[in-house]
């Protein structure tokens, strides 16, 4: 387990990355991370999740994510790692090993390397410390107050962690690589002046004297622009010294030990012998224009690329950029090689078949070997007319051609590792970049190839794509770019479409074509131009899929959710799950889905937009087989859900009686998870909260009305822990189906749970409106259980408005002996502890013994869910009455067996409501002594 705060806030386990959710509970996390194995005050969270000030139920929403962030560090096994998120009065502290937080290692890898006698041990330690960045510090947090200081704080410390790496290269004559470190960083921080001083040193050591110069008077200036002021001493300090021409000599000087390097950006390409003189061949195209961002990803091939026998596969979803990044970085890396040979494979082109088999495979994976094979000779110097005949022999040619130079291949659009192979350079010192839709797994097997992924650009650099490639509009209109931008979601193919749309219309407004866009049915269609385009590069790569993962992908169509399992593959595609996970393997594999966690598998944007218009029961889909009726699949997949649901709640509430039966005509059970607790049961709930809700309201739209209902009220065990949530659409919607069935049972249930998540959020004339009515709805309906729970809810509404009144003293001590002549214990013991709480607030403290008397000779002795904590409850209640009955002993007793089991049981409640009465009869028992 590790948790990150160099980059985005994150806990990363052996499965994956947790989700976190929202950036509230990021922000409470980073609170904890920044002072761990300290107890950090609920003030002070609360202060960091809003800086500008709290809301009205600002502390009760912050207990709630904290809620939420145990339990989701329990389930990425915290426990195991000895890290624990406990509770110590008004404060909460996060128990940990210092050295699962990056923060804490970065900071010891940094002292220790101001340790180290040798500054090439100093160096590995600070490249070590400086590699744990992945990105700004607490990315993902509120963006003011105490976070964003500490923020910061961590990114000063991470720029002085740079500029000691800068001056332990400098100590051992690798001038020019110090100069390239300390320049990016002086371009992000332009106006740190000890950023610049050390920069203008190292140029000047470098042989840059008139760059160093240069970069004095920039400073100087904008210094002067930005601030009104002069350089400071440092930086005058260094400049004089460069005019005089002090220090070390101007040449750069060797590196002992060590062999050089080329600078090419971020990444450092090996250099390894003198270039021939005589002209090796080169066939790269130009270098892409516009090209933006992809640091990361540079840096990547560069790392690959410096291996012996180098093999990197570039892979990623269609339009994201893939032959853009190998051509940019083929280019600031082509010196370093003895000749550029470069085919594109077309192993995704308009002229493959439009069908595959069942396997995927056509026989045809582009272009052929045997043509590229004969294209590198020619370019390698072999005259046409000796060329060999069969491909065994063209390839053997080639291997010797390439055997004794550094040849750098760039292969794009590959299909099949098959169709690489061939064409990999013999020679040591040669590098092959191969760009794919699919992952070519079978490269890193035979030819140890890396992998390196090519994503969606960020928010950032999508305007700065689109700023590249259009005129000044854009840059006057930042609000639209970047509105644009963010309905390309990322995706440099489409970015590029709408650049060149805003280029072809100088007459429109910006605002016209974003309104376009916005529009999901119409915006596929705008981001194609003639053959290329989204629609078009996603539909090169859907037709080379074997017909089940076509199949697959179409009924993605009809996903209501983000995301999903393979258990809800089965269901959609009624076949098993084993079959559903390899054809969501086989999409993954060409980027048209995303496995965001172990098991889960999300689409991008436009990725889902293309698949929804490919659900048309009326034709069949280009490219994706004979069209079915994608409603029935639907209906499957609803089905999985509800029946999943029942087992849950079944599984979480053991004491409890269903909620609901399922509906008629419930379609047939295709597998669902293992729920062997009531961990995972909840655990389940969390997974699919966002995919429950969708479903809902899917099976709303759909008319499905029996479904809806029983979705929405399902959720019943997970709604209860979370009460304060944000369940009132989902509850809406349940509730709008049931009324329109005309069922009086699904009508009082949903009401009741409407009602009481109301009265919990505060809102209890609304509360009151669903309360008064789902009694009489379950009386109807013949379920004594469910108008006992209507009862209790509907007084739990009432006496919030003042103290318990008879009427609701009747609803509870009715609702009681409803559930007992209906032998519903669970039920019985819900009404009887709020009755306990009623008579307390009456100081009826001799009837409070004899409710919870009545509780405790209830029988079920379930060990999880509800019912124990209502008994704990009930203990606390009695022991409470006896200590204003003055039996203190009996009291203390009472009190200490709930506050054990709650304890035992991680009931947060219980535990405080019992430390407050065994405090109450400390002091009682000291005022009588």
């Amino acid at each position: 387990m590790e948790f990150r705060l160099l980059g985005t806030v994150a806990v990363a386990t052996e499965s994956g990355e947790l989700p976190l959710g929202p950036a509230k509970r990021r922000s409470l996390l980073a609170a904890l991370l920044l002072r761990p194995n300290t107890a950090v005050p609920l003030d002070q969270l609360i202060d960091a999740l809003w800086p500008e000030g709290p809301p009205a139920r600002g502390r009760t929403v912050a207990q709630g994510h904290v809620s939420r962030l145990r339990a989701l560090l329990a389930q990425g096994g915290a426990d195991e790692w000895g890290v624990r998120l406990v509770t110590r009065g008004d404060a909460y502290v996060l128990e940990m090993p210092e050295t699962l937080l990056d923060a804490h290692r970065f900071e010891e890898l940094v002292r220790l390397a101001h340790d180290q006698r040798r500054p090439d041990d100093a160096a590995a330690l600070l490249r070590e410390a400086l590699g744990l960045w992945r990105g700004p510090a607490l990315v993902g947090v509120a963006t003011a107050g105490p976070l964003r200081v500490a923020a910061d704080g961590l990114e000063q410390a991470r720029i002085s962690a740079v500029e000691q790496l800068a001056r332990t290269y400098g100590e051992f004559g690798d001038h020019a690589r110090a100069a390239a470190l300390l320049h990016a960083e002086a371009v992000a921080h332009p106006m740190r002046e000890s950023l610049a001083a050390a920069l203008m040193r190292a140029l000047y050591r470098a042989g840059r004297q008139s760059d160093a110069i240069d970069q004095y008077h920039r400073t100087r200036t904008l210094l002067a622009d930005e601030l009104g002021v002069d350089p400071g001493h440092a930086l005058r300090e260094a400049y004089a010294e460069i005019l005089a021409g002090d220090g070390s000599s101007p040449g750069p000087a060797p590196v002992p030990g060590r062999e050089p390097g080329r600078e090419t950006g971020r990444e450092t390409v090996p250099v390894r012998e003198p270039v021939p003189s005589a002209p090796g061949p080169d066939l790269l195209p130009r270098p892409p224009r516009g090209f933006v961002g992809r640091e990361r990803e540079l840096a990547a091939i560069g790392g690959a690329a410096g291996r012996e026998h180098a093999v990197v596969v570039i892979t990623g979803p269609a339009g994201a950029g893939k032959t853009a990044a190998a051509l940019h970085w083929a280019h600031t890396a082509r010196d370093a090689y003895d000749g550029v040979l470069f085919a594109d494979l077309r192993g995704f082109s308009t002229d493959s078949p439009a069908d595959t088999g069942p396997d995927g495979h056509d026989g045809h994976d582009g272009h052929e070997p045997a043509d590229v094979l004969r294209e590198f000779l020619i370019a390698l110097g072999v005259p046409a007319r000796e060329l060999p005949e069969t491909q065994g022999a063209l390839a053997a040619a080639y291997r010797g051609r390439t055997e004794r130079r550094r040849i750098l291949v760039v292969l794009d659009n590959a299909r099949t590792a098959a169709q690489v192979r061939p064409l990999l350079p013999a020679g040591p010192g040669s590098a092959a970049l191969v760009t794919s839709r699919l992952r070519l797994d079978g490269l890193a097997v035979s030819e140890l190839a890396r992998t390196v992924d090519i994503g969606v650009l960020d928010g950032a650099a999508s305007a700065a794509l689109l700023a590249a490639a259009t005129d000044d509009r854009l840059a006057a209109e930042p609000d639209t770019a970047a509105r644009l931008a963010a309905l390309c979601a990322g995706l440099p193919l489409a970015l590029r479409v709408v650049a060149a749309r805003v280029n072809a219309r100088p007459q429109w407004p910006l605002s016209a074509l974003a309104d376009e866009l916005a529009d999901e049915q119409r915006r596929l269609a705008l981001l194609d131009v003639g053959d290329t385009g989204v629609a078009a590069a996603l539909r090169l790569t859907l037709r080379a899929l074997p017909a089940a993962a076509r199949r697959l992908f179409r009924l993605l169509g009809a996903l209501p959710g983000p995301d999903l399992d393979r258990y809800a593959a089965a269901a959609l595609t009624a076949t098993p799950p084993a079959e559903a996970a390899a054809d969501l393997d086989r999409l993954a594999d060409a980027h048209l889905v995303t496995e965001r966690a172990p098991g889960r598998y999300g689409m991008h944007d436009l990725v889902r937009l293309y698949a929804r218009g490919l659900v048309d029961p009326a034709e069949s889909a280009p490219g994706t087989g004979d069209a079915e009726p994608t409603a029935e699949a639907l209906t499957r997949l609803l089905d999985h859900y509800l029946r999943t649901a029942l087992r849950a709640a079944a599984v979480a509430e053991p004491d409890d009686r269903p909620c609901c039966t399922p509906p008629a005509g419930l379609r047939a059970d295709h597998g669902g998870p293992p729920l062997p607790d009531r961990a995972s049961a909840l655990g389940w709930y969390a997974a699919e909260r966002e995919n429950l809700a969708a479903a809902t309201a899917a099976a709303h739209a759909a008319g499905l009305d029996d479904r809806a209902w029983r979705l929405a009220v399902l959720q019943w065990p997970y709604i209860v822990g979370y009460v304060r949530d944000d369940w009132v659409p989902l509850l809406q919607q349940g509730l709008d189906a049931a009324v329109r069935l005309g069922d009086p049972d699904a009508e009082s249930r949903i009401r009741a749970l409407y009602g009481w998540v109301l009265t919990e959020e505060g809102r209890l004339t609304q509360a009151l409106h669903h309360l008064e009515l789902a009694p009489a709805l379950a009386a109807r309906a013949g379920d004594p259980s469910s108008e006992a729970t209507a009862l209790v809810n509907l007084a739990l509404a009432m006496d919030r408005e003042g103290p318990p009144g008879a009427a609701s003293l009747a609803h509870v001590a009715r609702a009681a002996d409803l559930a007992h002549a209906a032998d519903d214990v669970l039920t019985e013991l819900l009404a009887l502890d709020h009755r306990a709480r009623q008579l307390l607030a009456r100081a009826d403290h001799h009837a409070v013994l004899a409710c919870t008397e009545r509780g405790a000779t209830l029988p079920g002795a379930g060990t999880e869910g509800l019912a124990p904590l209502r008994r704990i409850s009930l203990r606390v209640s009695r022991g409470t009455a006896l200590l204003a009955l003055g039996e203190l002993e009996a009291a203390r007793t009472c009190l200490r067996e709930a506050h054990e089991d709650a304890l035992r049981r991680g009931f947060e409640q219980g535990v405080r409501e019992a430390n407050a009465q065994l405090s109450a009869v400390d002091k009682r028992s000291a005022a009588e002594r």
